[in-house]
Parts: structure tokens; C-alpha cells; sequence
């Protein structure tokens, strides 16, 4: 992990998931996220600590375990606030409710892992207790209620509104909960107009132009894929399947939910659009388009 300044008041730390982090006077900061485990929690406090700063207090950007993990230890050695936005904040207080919701019902131990159920934490709602100097905004389609932060030094933190080039050319599918509203925020990503941007599994970077069309496109792809297989009558284990296949991807339990969830929300997309259906033929639900 390394401490990167980025504005007058901004900075980052370099990591897995980059964490934010804003100086609200001399003394205090403000993390954004912290990283996916209590490793990296108590990788953050050292840093922090190293700069004779004390963390007043957390914003989670979305409540997925990779930006959640670290919040217990840093919540227990300095009593820090931690703020998440609408549903975010159940989900962060209760963790177990990630990988239920991914599994659909009481998960395997094996889904109780670090990646898919971080420790629970106290949460405080959001609104109107941001402090001064920053701002928040909506950036739906990943998960819930996700949101990103702007600083005072027109810095944005964009949490996984969108993902690295590099992921999407090895893995094509990244994890998405409502296809529309993913897509809607690309639309609005277009009207920034930051001096840095901060993802929080790409480099930061001054332009997102070129990756938001990157994320876009395949987006794009993945609903036509499933389309074209949808043009045979497919369970929704077939359509995984055959994405799988289409991808030369292999599947783990933890893909299996993560994967899975994502294709219903595609299959939702198009099914609202008009383009699937689906019906009940000997006790299987089938999808196929709409001719």
C-alpha cells in the first residue's frame, strides 16, 4: 500500500481496491472504503498513524466485502463514524446479507468467506452527515445503492461504476445488479469534468472518456450473447452455461454466484426490453426471444 496525494486535501492509497482518504483539517481524515479485509484495515491505520492523522470517520461507497473489510478493525482502535447510503448501510451492519442475497437463501460456509461476508460494523445513514468538503452522488447499476464522492479538490471517487480494461479483456463479465441502471450511469460518468478520477480497481486517471465506452461495449456484448442463446428455449443453468463456454471461463462456487446473479440481471434487461420471455414448461422456467 502506498499514500499517493492527489489534490490539496485528497489522497489515495494504492491498493487492491484503492482507498480514499481527505483531510478535513490539519489533524483529521476521512477514509473512502477500506479495502477487502482486516489485513488491509490495519494496513490503512499504520499509514495513517505514520502521518500523525486520526480517522474521524468512513464512507463506504457500496457495501460489497471488498470495500467493507477493513471498517471493523478500524471502527474498534479509533472509534470512527462510518456513513453508507440507503441500503448499503443493512448490508454493511449485516454482512451475511451479501451472500444470502447472492445465493438466495442461507449460503455454505464456503460463501461465508472474506470475499462475499466481511465483519460487521456500526453504520451511520449517510445523508447529511458528510463532512464539509465533500459531496456525494448516486452511481447505481453495481450494487444497490452505490454511490461516489466528489472532494473539494474536484477529485472523484467512482468506487466500480467502472472496471479496467484489463479485467474485462481476461473476465468479460463484471459484476452488475441492474443492467439499466449500470448503463444510465455511464451515461452520466460523460458529464464529469474532475481533475482526477479514482476507480477502485483501475489506475487513476485524468480521462475515463475511452473507458466508459470500453465498459459500455461489452456490457452491450454480454446482452446480445445471452440474446442469441435465448434463441433456443434455455433454463437459466443452460444460458450460464453457456456463457461460461462462450467465454472459456471456469467455474467456482464463488463465480457460480457472483456470475449467476449478474446473468439475471441480463436476463431482467431484456426482459423488460421486450426482446425475452419466459414460461413454466414441465416445471422448468425456460427463456427464450420474443419473435
Amino acid at each position: 500500500m502506498e499514500l499517493v496525494k492527489i489534490g490539496d486535501k485528497t489522497y489515495y492509497i494504492a491498493n487492491a481496491t484503492n482507498i480514499g482518504v481527505y483531510k478535513i483539517n490539519d489533524k483529521d481524515v476521512f477514509l473512502i472504503d477500506t479495502g477487502n479485509d482486516k489485513d488491509a484495515g490495519k494496513k490503512i491505520l499504520k499509514i495513517i498513524n505514520e502521518q500523525g492523522w486520526n480517522i474521524k470517520g468512513i464512507i463506504n461507497t457500496h457495501s460489497n466485502a471488498d470495500h467493507i473489510g477493513g471498517n471493523k478493525v478500524i471502527q474498534d482502535r479509533s472509534d470512527c463514524i462510518i456513513l453508507a447510503n440507503g441500503i448499503e448501510k443493512s448490508f454493511t451492519e449485516y454482512p451475511i446479507l451479501e451472500s444470502s442475497f447472492l445465493y438466495g437463501a442461507y449460503p455454505f460456509e464456503e460463501l461465508q468467506n472474506k470475499f462475499l461476508c466481511a465483519k460487521e460494523s456500526r453504520v451511520t445513514l449517510l445523508k447529511d452527515n458528510l463532512p464539509l468538503g465533500l459531496e456525494s452522488f448516486n452511481l447505481k447499476g453495481h450494487f444497490f445503492d452505490m454511490i461516489g464522492i466528489k472532494t473539494s479538490d474536484d477529485v472523484y471517487f467512482l468506487a466500480d461504476a467502472l472496471f479496467s480494461e484489463e479485467t474485462i479483456s481476461k473476465y468479460h463479465l463484471f459484476y452488475i445488479y441492474n443492467v439499466k441502471e449500470f448503463l444510465n450511469t455511464l451515461e452520466f460518468l460523460k458529464k464529469l469534468n474532475g481533475n482526477a478520477y479514482v476507480l477502485a480497481h483501475c489506475k487513476v486517471t485524468n480521462d475515463i472518456s475511452n473507458l466508459i465506452e470500453i465498459n459500455k461495449n461489452k456490457v452491450l456484448e454480454i446482452s446480445d450473447c445471452i440474446f442469441d442463446l435465448c434463441s433456443k428455449e434455455l433454463t437459466f443453468e443452460e444460458i450460464l452455461q453457456g456463457v461460461f463456454e462462450k467465454y472459456n471461463l471456469d467455474m467456482n462456487l464463488n463465480q457460480y454466484v457472483l456470475v449467476g446473479s449478474t446473468i439475471k440481471a441480463y436476463l431482467t434487461y431484456l426482459h423488460d426490453l421486450g426482446k425475452l420471455k419466459y414460461e413454466f414448461i414441465d416445471n422448468k422456467m425456460i427463456f427464450k426471444q420474443i419473435k
